[in-house]
């Protein structure tokens, strides 16, 4: 039991970490996909193709 809730919680680190460096790396292009539970919690869950869809939600709000 405890072994699943650190694995949860490593996912969960990761995936903001993902989104910083994403952020960090496109910052020049002025595409930035927000950090809060709801985008971490979908790159948590679905990974890169959620990161993804994140980017292509926040393209087509421009």
């Amino acid at each position: 039991m405890l072994k699943m809730i650190f694995g949860i919680f490593k996912k969960i680190i990761l995936a903001a970490f993902i989104l910083y460096g994403f952020n960090l790396l496109m910052s020049p292009l002025s595409v930035i996909v927000p950090i809060n539970i709801i985008t971490v919690s979908a790159v948590t869950i679905l990974g890169f193709p959620g990161l993804f869809g994140l980017i292509v939600i926040m393209l087509i709000a421009l």
